[in-house]
């Protein structure tokens, strides 16, 4: 008896109690892959500074950017503000394009044409411990900023490529890299601005006394055509 109801006990329990359902591991991942593709798109497109930083606040170059976007999302499509401000951060991405492009036109000198895009590729999860020469990596990059134009003459240079510069340290072209910048992106040299200067043997001639420019037009001319009278005078005598 104590069979039976055991076994009618667990055949009801499982008729009753439905298993609950397993999420589907496929959303999950194409989640976490468009959030991946949204990333990679947002970085590619901004090229941040800092990559390190997932605020962009810490650099002042990042931080305008960043504001500038925050302010466009909250801005109406369309309208005259958002317009200025899609300018606005199309300029400074255009900033950090043409950088990047300098950085392509010399890699692809020293040799790297097929492997330019992943030495360039620095996104937020490349991490400072991946570093295998962190201190030489910082002197050349400091010296790119001091002795050529590549980074256009900014206060600190990008963050993002002391990555690539380790890289090529690892491939030994770190040296070679910094020579070649040199000669493609010399430092822009200041204009200097000519001062006025009297040459030398010049006269200067002022009047003892004040007349009107008409009237000391006219006695000069009339001095020079008395001087030409006398002089045929002279010939003809």
């Amino acid at each position: 008896m104590d069979v039976k109801r055991s076994f009618y006990r667990y055949f009801c329990c499982c008729c009753s109690e439905e298993q609950p359902e397993k999420k589907p591991l496929i959303s999950d991942t194409l989640l976490y892959f468009d959030r991946e593709v949204k990333r990679r798109r947002a970085e590619e497109a901004n090229l941040w500074n800092e990559p390190q930083d997932v605020s962009h606040t810490e650099r002042d170059d990042d931080r305008d950017l960043y504001n500038l976007l925050q302010k466009r999302a909250k801005t109406r499509r369309g309208s005259e503000g958002y317009r200025r401000l899609s300018f606005d951060i199309s300029a400074h991405r255009q900033v950090r394009k043409d950088v990047k492009d300098r950085w392509r036109v010399l890699l692809e000198n020293l040799g790297f044409r097929n492997e330019a895009d992943s030495l360039l590729t620095v996104t937020s999860n490349t991490s400072y411990k991946s570093l295998r020469n962190p201190a030489e990596a910082r002197h050349l990059l400091s010296l790119l900023a001091q002795e050529t134009s590549i980074f256009e003459q900014q206060n600190t240079p990008p963050e993002r490529y002391l990555f690539v510069l380790d890289r090529l340290i690892v491939l030994d072209m770190g040296t070679e890299f910094v020579s070649i910048a040199r000669r493609f992106y010399p430092p822009e040299m200041e204009e200097t601005s000519e001062k006025d200067t009297v040459e030398p043997g010049t006269a200067v001639l002022v009047s003892p006394c004040a007349e009107e420019p008409g009237d000391g037009g006219e006695k000069e001319e009339s001095s020079v055509e008395v001087d030409e009278d006398s002089f045929m005078v002279n010939l003809l005598e």
